[in-house]
């Protein structure tokens, strides 16, 4: 390989890991110079980084270039965010630098072990490749919707024979959400996504939990409850006639359709929540608007307002985040201190299991 041909390998991953901190081995026979082994030298010195060349004398004519995360001994751990729908996954070093993934939804609910394990090897792995050559992953931490104390052994086992190196921590999406939310500090965290949750949170542990009861009982506020009133109301013919023919224009679907779809067919509340979007996308018309404000003000009154008073509340989801503004307004109306609305909690997560070196 040519001298020139190795100093393009070098950049090149020097452009792809921010190169504050990093270690270079490389292979290397004679024919890479002096001149050149210094300066590599002296560049990471002046970035506060380690440069480490080993020379193979007369071993071949190949030259391998690689650079890797500077005091970084092969600690990862795997971050995962999991809804019904997504799983969001962080793959963290000890140094802060993190690279994102994102896989099929995994519920225990719904999901045999069998199931979960065939998911993380053919959308995972595979993303995980290319990092393998840094070191281990020594910890999973997986949060998800459906891990409830009876449930989350499954998942558990299934990322344990997909990661037997690890320790494996598996917990609900609403610790996730509490963690995100207040780390080490105390209020009521609430989930708004596909699906919908609440507890009282003491800075450690969930102290309360009303239960949610699925989106057939309850999960007020959530995608799949606001997309079953949605098409409740539209084959009921409880919406304006522009409305309903908004509606199957755009879906091209039928009711037997439907039907088929929330009673025959596997994850209707995923099937429900994809509706949410025609309600974002019409929230000027009133009764669209009083289908959001009147099942957040439910998710207040049913769930929030049974617990003790006087904490401040915040909401991790895709529900809570589009539909900020009547969240606050309905949080107002309650005399409800809000202290913030975040997306996905995966960066909350991230900064609570930061690894210390």
């Amino acid at each position: 390989m040519s001298q020139t041909f190795a100093i393009e390998i070098l950049f090149f991953y020097m452009k792809i890991v921010y190169p504050e901190s990093f270690v270079l081995f490389c292979g290397i026979n004679e024919c890479l110079s002096y001149c050149f082994r210094q300066a590599c030298a002296r560049w990471c010195h002046g970035k506060n980084a380690e440069f480490l060349l080993f020379v193979g004398v007369n071993v071949c004519d190949s030259c391998i270039a690689r650079v890797c995360w500077h005091n970084f001994p092969g600690f990862m751990i795997l971050i995962a965010d999991s809804g019904s729908t997504k799983t969001s996954w962080s793959l963290c070093t000890a140094n802060g630098q993190h690279s994102e993934f994102e896989t099929e939804g995994i519920n225990p609910f719904y999901q045999s072990e069998e199931n979960i394990r065939e998911s993380i090897e053919q959308q995972l792995l595979p993303c995980l490749q290319q990092y393998m050559w840094i070191g281990t992953i020594n910890g999973v931490y997986f949060y998800g919707a459906g891990c409830t104390a009876e449930k989350k052994s499954i998942v558990s086992r299934a990322l344990q024979s997909c990661f037997p190196a690890a320790t494996v921590s598996v917990e609900s999406d609403l610790l996730a959400a509490a963690r995100a939310l207040f780390g080490h500090s105390a209020g009521i965290a609430c989930i708004m996504g596909t699906g919908s949750n609440s507890c009282y949170y003491d800075g450690k542990a969930i102290v309360k939990n009303v239960s949610p009861l699925g989106f057939i009982l309850g999960d007020e506020g959530s995608g799949a409850v606001l997309g079953r009133i949605l098409v409740g109301d539209i084959l009921k013919n409880q919406l304006d006639a522009s409305l309903r023919e908004k509606f199957f224009d755009t879906y091209h679907t039928t009711p037997a359709e439907i039907l088929e779809n929330v009673y025959k067919r596997p994850f209707p509340n995923r099937y429900l929540a994809g509706y949410s979007r025609f309600l974002h996308e019409n929230i000027g018309h009133p009764d669209i608007y009083n289908i959001v404000y009147g099942s957040f003000d439910a998710f207040v009154k049913r769930n929030v307002l049974q617990y003790e008073k006087g904490h401040k509340v915040g909401f991790v989801g895709s529900v809570a985040f589009y539909y900020a503004d009547i969240l606050k307004k309905v949080l107002e109306a309650h005399a409800l201190e809000l202290v913030e609305i975040m997306r996905e909690p995966l960066n909350g997560l991230i900064a609570y299991h930061k690894i210390r070196k």
